[in-house]
């Protein structure tokens, strides 16, 4: 049997850093945009509510319906509203699509206030 002449492997790291980097970019902005697009959903979700409240005080005051549609869409672009009494308070239901390219449900809320009020 001839013997095999062993050829030393080498142990060089060049260019590891590079693949390493390769692979950390993409998942580090894609967390960055994920976390930039929730963020952006939950101020939209904060906006709405406003609108609801906003829109529930109005319609308790006795505001015509167009005005509370009016005053919810200044505070959402594309907010649907709908108008309905429960007993002796005005509600609001207010609904938006997030407004971000995910595939998330759309937003919701509702705003309540007692109605004759001031």
């Amino acid at each position: 049997m001839i013997p095999r002449r062993v050829v030393p492997l080498r142990r060089d790291d060049r260019g590891s850093v590079a693949a390493e980097f390769a692979v950390v970019v993409p998942a580090v902005v894609l967390v960055v945009l994920l976390a930039v697009t929730t963020l952006a959903a939950a101020g939209r979700q904060v906006r709405l509510e406003q609108a609801a409240a906003q829109g529930a005080r109005l319609a308790a005051r006795g505001e015509s319906d167009d005005r509370v549609r009016e005053a919810a869409a200044a505070l959402v672009d594309g907010v649907r509203v709908s108008i309905r009494a429960d007993g002796e308070f005005a509600c609001v239901d207010a609904t938006v699509s997030p407004g971000v390219p995910l595939p998330l449900p759309p937003l919701r809320a509702t705003g309540c206030a007692l109605a004759g009020g001031l």
